[in-house]
């Protein structure tokens, strides 16, 4: 296959996307196809080894959705960054930064692209049963008018995903913050995306912000159908243990609804 027609290129390559010369020669374009294409201006190269198509610039979305088509596993937009952009971020102020999640490393290519923004990549292994995770249908395609689809987490996975870096990143008060916007939660989704997680101090620090604002989804979720494990876990150091989910938290949270 020689991927020489305009419908080719389209096709293995949409606007507002990159790919890796690497990637394109793997589906069949010669090396001779792409160093023609980039001297006629049917291609052109925004970095180091990677093609672009003309007349749509290549935008952080536009990365993300080429991102997702080249890489083995998954790559998505989660964490605070997802909060935010479905408008439940109102105490996220670092909208310089992407925060994508993989369960594999990120491309070496990535930093090179100049799109505006900070990449923060999350590897997601110990965090999600990944096959879980895609069978809850939780990450979704976003759509513009000029790119094609975008995948994001839903706002209950991506709070999950944001206390998984609590309190290396996040304080707890910025969880507990982004938890009072947290009302309209789904708690069918909540439970599949429980049953996915892994990391059992992410599901003990989740109940114990849940049972600080206790709106009625949390009233259709119950602790013990779900593993959190055994055993005291300190998540701050010289904190006070919460007896409920044994957990150490700051003083300040200590016995507070």
């Amino acid at each position: 296959m020689s991927l020489s027609s305009p419908s080719e290129w389209a096709a293995s390559l949409p606007m507002g996307q990159v790919a890796t010369r690497q990637w394109l020669q793997a589906r069949g374009a010669s090396r001779h196809a792409l160093d023609n294409a980039l001297k006629s201006g049917r291609l052109i190269a925004p970095a180091r080894g990677l093609l672009a198509r003309p007349g749509l610039p290549v935008t952080w979305e536009g990365v993300v959705a080429s991102l997702d088509r080249m890489m083995p596993d998954p790559v998505y937009v989660g964490g605070l960054s997802a909060l935010e952009r479905s408008g439940l971020g109102h105490y996220v102020t670092m909208a310089s930064r992407v925060h994508l999640y993989s369960p594999g490393p990120a491309p070496a290519w990535l930093a090179r692209l100049p799109v505006g923004v900070d990449w923060v990549w999350h590897v997601t292994s110990r965090l999600w049963d990944q096959q879980a995770l895609q069978d809850s249908g939780s990450v979704r395609e976003q759509r513009t008018p000029t790119l094609e689809g975008w995948p994001m987490a839903s706002p209950e996975q991506a709070f999950l995903e944001v206390l998984a870096d609590v309190p290396e990143s996040v304080s707890f008060e910025h969880a507990d913050n982004l938890m009072r916007g947290l009302s309209a939660l789904s708690p069918r989704r909540l439970d599949t995306l429980l049953h996915a997680c892994r990391h059992v101090r992410v599901k003990r620090l989740f109940f114990f912000f849940a049972d600080r604002h206790p709106y009625p989804w949390r009233k259709r979720l119950d602790p013990a159908d779900y593993d959190l494990g055994s055993g005291k876990r300190s998540v701050v150091r010289g904190g006070r243990l919460d007896r409920t989910y044994l957990i150490t938290v700051p003083e300040a949270f200590h016995g507070q609804e």
